[in-house]
């Protein structure tokens, strides 16, 4: 391979993902080497657990997307991962000058990444796969109690429940980025689950992993438990292609504790946090991109990974010497 190496953007504290993808790196073909990119890598903990760390300019500068181009070109990149939302659309839009020059990104069109960002969009989007959405009410009808978040949020920064109209602030109001929606009951009524789901370049499902979460820390999942259930035998069905989607999607849903009805919340079109445990189960992501994108070989639809696998995370170390 011309460029065997890969890079993995934005890695902060993603070390597992690091240690995953050098695994399968291994498995895949000798003498690849998987770097990491970061704002400041010498304080990522990810960039020191990958075989070499470059800093690159925040995602959403204007030249970010050439700075990367540059990167992968020096260090011979045939394969680049993103793993936040941030940076999705420009190289979205830079990816036929990175083909051109033999190196892949994993990610999907830039028109299915708008719709991602943009919630409000998401909604017609579940809506054209025939999956229902929380209710998105206008400012002038709202109905209580709600939830307001942000219509291009993350990690769920700037989310909350809106009571009353009593708790609804002019603020509140006046900011158009915030977005109100039906509440939902995943208390007593409904469970949350997230679904890593990978496509090929052809955008055709080829497995789908629902984490169901049990504790979600800063937005991200704490412990979780595989189920293979009534939600991912639907998603076989209403999502098997998806146009445009390349890679690893991430998507959330509510699922009702029946059985009976679900919701579909939010795409993120990148690895979300909680992958680790779809790999542990046998959602060989990774090694299929690889496979993909490196070798050029055809995914053959899987749905042998382990049910009822319980992840339970735990805070870590890495141990930096001699650092100024």
């Amino acid at each position: 391979m011309t460029n065997p190496n890969i890079l993995i953007l934005s890695a902060g504290r993603r070390v597992e993902l690091v240690q995953d993808c050098q695994r399968e790196a291994a498995r895949f073909s000798d003498g690849i080497r998987v770097f990491a990119a970061d704002l400041n890598p010498a304080l990522s903990s990810a960039c020191h657990a990958a075989d070499g760390a470059f800093a690159a300019p925040p995602a959403r500068s204007a030249d970010y997307a050439d700075s990367i181009l540059h990167l992968a070109q020096r260090e011979r990149i045939g394969l680049i991962i993103p793993t936040i939302d941030t940076e999705l659309a420009a190289l979205a839009a830079a990816r036929s000058r990175f083909e051109a020059a033999g190196i892949h990104i994993a990610v999907s069109d830039a028109d299915l990444i708008a719709r991602c960002r943009d919630k409000r969009q998401t909604a017609a989007l579940f809506a054209g796969f025939g999956i229902e959405s929380p209710a998105i009410y206008p400012r002038d009808k709202l109905t209580f109690p709600c939830f307001a978040k942000p219509y291009d949020g993350s990690r769920a920064i700037g989310a909350r429940r809106i009571g009353s109209a009593a708790e609804l602030t002019a603020d509140m109001l006046a900011d158009e980025k915030l977005m109100f929606c039906q509440l939902i009951d995943i208390e007593n009524e409904f469970s949350e689950f997230t679904v890593d789901m990978y496509y090929d370049r052809q955008g055709r499902l080829k497995c789908a992993v629902p984490r169901e979460r049990l504790e979600v820390r800063s937005g991200e999942v704490s412990k979780g438990i595989t189920r293979k259930s009534a939600l991912y035998a639907a998603l076989r069905e209403k999502m098997a292609v998806v146009p445009g989607a390349r890679g690893c999607l991430t998507a959330q849903f509510f699922c009702r504790k029946d059985g009976t009805q679900f919701y579909g919340v939010e795409i993120n079109p990148r690895f979300g946090g909680g992958f680790p445990l779809t790999y542990a189960a046998g959602g060989n992501y990774l090694g299929w991109l690889m496979r993909e994108y490196l070798g050029g070989e055809d995914i053959a639809f899987t749905e042998n990974w382990e049910n009822n696998l319980m992840m339970l995370r735990y805070d870590a170390k890495i141990l930096v010497r001699g650092h100024d």
